[in-house]
């Protein structure tokens, strides 16, 4: 019996480490059995039949420009049945001017809401946007300044096997919150009590892990 092939591409923003979070993907995706392609670019993504040999492809890409064609790839071979798992900025606060890849993954990043103050949230982490707000909105680079405590509370109605057994958690990190599309099914979430001028909305069930369907 053939092994089972994934697909992983990583890059884009630093902050992320996605080399090493893409090594760590390979290493637990080999010990699983499959056979892993690891490449720094997503420019083979373009070639449909060739994404489409996959079962797997996990995007470990925070931010950065895709072109269309290229999204279209990955966006046919998941509708054909080929899987599509990512994590963290390495999928939903990734490529922000494809409204496909946005369509097709179901949620978009936009904001840490909590911490210990607001602080304005910015669409680009290039060096002059970074220099901007270092020298006009310093809290913005206190270390840590967006990390809080939250608690992770697991659907106790779901039936998915992917979180099957698993206990809610308390975790000390960036809390988000997104942009969501009204058909994911949602497997775990944490309370968000936004600060600042979203906070007169009131508390939030933010989703944490989800699934969607796209074709296959």
């Amino acid at each position: 019996m053939s092994k089972k092939k994934a697909f992983i591409f990583y890059g884009g923003w630093e902050g992320h480490e996605p080399d090493l979070e893409s090594a760590r993907f390979k290493r637990w995706l080999e010990e699983d059995g499959f056979e892993v392609t690891r490449t720094d670019t997503f420019e083979r993504c373009a070639d449909k039949e060739y994404m489409k040999s996959f079962d797997l492809i996990v995007p470990c890409w925070t931010q950065g420009e895709m072109p269309d064609w290229c999204c279209f790839g990955i966006s046919e071979a998941v509708a054909d049945g080929t899987g599509l798992a990512g994590v963290h900025g390495g999928m939903c606060d990734s490529f922000r001017w494809s409204v496909e890849w946005q369509f097709m993954t179901g949620s978009q990043w936009v904001a840490h809401p909590g911490g210990s103050k607001y602080l304005h949230h910015i669409a680009r982490l290039d060096d002059a946007t970074m220099q901007y707000m270092a020298d006009n909105y310093p809290d913005n680079s206190i270390p840590g300044v967006f990390q809080m405590d939250y608690k992770v509370e697991f659907k106790k109605n779901s039936t998915s096997p992917i979180i099957a057994g698993l206990e809610d958690f308390t975790v000390h990190t960036e809390q988000y919150y997104l942009h969501v599309d009204p058909c994911i099914d949602v497997l775990a979430t944490t309370r968000v009590d936004s600060l600042g001028w979203h906070e007169t909305n009131g508390p939030v069930e933010m989703p944490v892990i989800y699934t969607k369907h796209w074709g296959k």
